[in-house]
């Protein structure tokens, strides 16, 4: 959505009667809000535009002077296969309409015909151009594990292969209209990958912010749709809604797994009809922001639970991206240690410490349930209390201690295959003492946390298992 205009390809419209081109033009803007619009009366200048203008989508009259549509929309599909075509013609023909869709068109409509069918029609239209769009990018991208713009990605600390594959996915619906669903677990950085893509998006609009976590249905209603004078007790004047103050930017709306049944129904509405109506008003107004949801929740158990509309699901989860958790982006702690760290040093006006090379290792070991969050307030408790030039673990250590974490283990299955004869408790021992030691990289301290006994204890193992 460059620059406020919708789809971010253009749409060429091409007929010999300027009069209809102008009514088309109208028509697509006020009830699809498709308003990056190419109009051309002369079918000999169809190709020129096509190869100078950032065309996606042509909607094509087929009996024209010169060059018929029949001619231009197989010189099309050859020259440049890219591009969608959609047939309008004023000739009801199913003869004529089975043979353009088998020439490549993508729909075929009568001029006569129900003006809302039309306009679907072409919505759908740039759904498909769009997602084909994606899907190329996407395969260019991860091909050359390349990032056209890592300069949106800045202020996201990380080294993680995921998250780059992340990234190369943010970029390449960067042009897309439709919704974004985010993922994630609490504290994982959802809130800086919608500004990321409200950046990529190159919107002229804000990002505008709503948690709907507790909304009620009618707060919901008058947060994002607004009000007009009148419309209930205390509404003294007209107030615009967070979907108008968004407009040619981003609407992010978060803890969607939150949200009421009622108020579902009208975000549905919205997301499809792509207008809604303020409070107190009987005329509608057309969004003009991309929508981001985010959520904690898993939405697919949700909705099979009947929590959460399926409708609803399906239309918010065309494009979704899941962040991982920090537990598994364990060569990103260090990272973000030291980011955090120098960020409260800078806050506290303090010199920043020197970080014990256990540390990492301790905090690799952790679960992290609040990710990244959880990270950068442990670096802020421990910064605080530091007094000397090495940063003390203390503080680590207290928290860390609470929860020692446990393998996963699927109870369900045998642990030890039952075709092969059980190890001895003596191989068992030495196989858990081995990988505790790789965990905490040689760490005798770390690894006897990880085990449960003390380190003499290890120790003392450890020379027996000495050749």
């Amino acid at each position: 959505m460059n620059n406020n205009r919708y789809p971010s390809f253009g749409v060429l419209l091409v007929d010999d009667e300027a009069s209809f081109l102008r009514s088309l033009s109208i028509a697509l803007e006020r009830l699809g809000g498709i308003n990056n619009i190419y109009r051309c009366d002369d079918s000999r200048q169809v190709m020129d535009m096509i190869a100078r203008e950032p065309i996606g989508l042509v909607l094509l009259d087929l009996t024209m002077p010169h060059l018929s549509g029949e001619t231009l929309l197989q010189q099309i599909v050859e020259e440049h296969p890219e591009v969608g075509v959609i047939i309008i013609s004023g000739l009801n023909q199913l003869e004529t309409a089975v043979k353009c869709i088998r020439l490549g068109a993508y729909d075929y409509f009568v001029k006569t015909t129900e003006e809302g069918r039309l306009i679907e029609g072409v919505r759908r239209a740039i759904q498909l151009q769009e997602m084909r769009q994606e899907s190329q990018a996407m395969r260019q991208r991860f091909l050359t594990d390349t990032l056209e713009r890592p300069d949106v990605f800045a202020d996201i600390i990380t080294q993680d292969k995921g998250m780059r594959s992340v990234f190369q996915y943010l970029e390449s619906i960067s042009t897309s209209s439709q919704p974004v669903l985010i993922t994630g677990e609490s504290g994982v950085g959802k809130e800086l990958i919608a500004r990321a893509i409200h950046t990529l998006s190159n919107g002229n609009g804000a990002l505008v912010s709503v948690n709907v976590a507790g909304l009620d249905d009618n707060v919901f209603a008058d947060t994002l749709f607004g009000h007009q004078r009148g419309a209930f007790t205390g509404a003294d004047s007209t107030r615009a809604g967070m979907i108008e103050q968004a407009a040619g930017g981003t609407l992010f709306l978060d803890e969607i797994g939150d949200l009421s049944l009622p108020s579902q129904v009208k975000l549905l509405r919205l997301l499809q009809e792509g207008e809604y109506y303020p409070l107190g008003s009987d005329r509608p107004k057309r969004i003009r922001a991309r929508v981001i949801v985010a959520t904690h929740q898993n939405l697919d158990a949700k909705q099979q639970s009947g929590e959460f509309r399926k409708d609803l699901y399906y239309r918010l989860r065309i494009h979704q991206v899941t962040i991982p958790p920090l537990r598994q982006r364990k060569g990103d702690i260090a990272l973000l240690l030291e980011y955090f760290l120098t960020e409260a040093a800078d806050e506290l006006n303090k010199n920043k410490p020197t970080i014990p090379k256990e540390l990492p290792v301790l905090l690799a070991n952790y679960e992290f349930p609040g990710n990244i969050r959880e990270l950068r307030a442990l670096a802020y408790d421990a910064m605080s209390q530091h007094r000397s030039r090495m940063l003390s673990m203390e503080v680590f250590r207290r928290v860390l201690s609470q929860e020692i974490p446990q393998p996963d283990t699927d109870l369900t299955k045998p642990l030890f295959n039952p075709d092969q004869p059980l190890p001895t408790l003596q191989e068992v021992g030495e196989l858990l003492v081995e990988a505790a030691m790789e965990r905490a990289q040689g760490n005798q301290s770390l690894a006897s946390r990880l085990l449960g006994i003390s380190q003499p204890a290890l120790s003392k193992r450890l020379k027996k298992q000495q050749p």
